[in-house]
C-alpha cells in the first residue's frame, strides 16, 4: 500500500512540476468561477418571495399555479420595476466577473492547454445562455408579459413575470417559449409572479 501511495505522490509531483503553479491556479480559477456562477443562480432562485410553481401534471381546473409558503407584502409598481432591474443587474454583474476571469485564463500564455480549452467552453456556454435568456425575454414581452426576466441554469429555467395573475393559457405560452428557445421541458420550468 505504501508503494502505491508513494508512486501516486511521485506522479502528482511530476504533473504539478510539468504544469507549474500558474497552470494549477488557472484550472482552479475556472472551476471556482463555474461553481460560483451556478451557486449564484441557485441561491438567487431560492431567495425570491411570492414564488409560484408551475405544476402541469394537474388538470387545468385545479389551479396550475401554487403559491409558495413565504409571501412578502404587496409590491407597488415602482418596487416591482426595481426588483426586475435589480435581478437583471445582479445577473449581469455575476456573468461579467465570471467572463473576465475566464478570458484571463483563455488569454494566458502560461496556462495549460486544458485550462484554456475549459475556459473557452465555459465562455461559450455563458454566451449561449445569455442569448437564450434574451430570446425568451423578447418573445415573452412581444406576447404582453412585461416586465419579465428569464434565468437559465443547468437543470431548468426560472421566469419572473410582472402580472396580476396568470391563467392556464399564459402558463402554456410561457412554457412553449421556454421549450422553443432553450429546450427546457415544463416540469423543469418555474414561473414566479411579481405583482406590478
Amino acid at each position: 500500500m505504501k508503494e502505491k501511495w508513494s508512486r501516486f505522490l511521485e506522479k502528482c509531483r511530476a504533473v504539478a512540476k510539468k504544469a507549474g503553479a500558474r497552470g494549477a491556479i488557472a484550472v482552479c480559477a475556472v472551476l471556482i468561477i463555474g461553481g460560483a456562477v451556478a451557486l449564484n443562480l441557485i441561491l438567487a432562485d431560492k431567495e425570491k418571495p411570492n414564488r409560484l410553481m408551475v405544476d402541469l401534471s394537474k388538470p387545468a381546473d385545479d389551479a396550475a399555479l401554487q403559491v409558495g409558503e413565504e409571501q412578502d407584502e404587496e409590491l407597488n409598481a415602482g418596487d416591482a420595476i426595481d426588483t426586475f432591474a435589480s435581478i437583471t443587474l445582479e445577473r449581469r454583474q455575476a456573468r461579467d466577473e465570471a467572463l473576465e476571469v475566464l478570458k484571463t485564463v483563455a488569454d494566458s500564455e502560461t496556462a495549460l492547454a486544458e485550462a484554456k480549452n475549459a475556459a473557452g467552453v465555459e465562455i461559450s456556454r455563458i454566451a449561449s445562455g445569455m442569448e437564450r435568456e434574451a430570446n425568451i425575454e423578447a418573445l415573452m414581452q412581444s406576447r404582453g408579459f412585461m416586465p419579465c426576466v428569464a434565468v437559465l441554469s443547468d437543470t431548468g429555467c426560472s421566469v419572473i413575470v410582472g402580472t396580476e395573475g396568470l391563467m392556464q393559457s399564459d402558463v402554456a405560452q410561457i412554457s412553449e417559449i421556454v421549450w422553443e428557445q432553450a429546450g427546457i421541458s415544463p416540469e423543469n420550468l418555474r414561473i414566479i409572479e411579481k405583482k406590478p
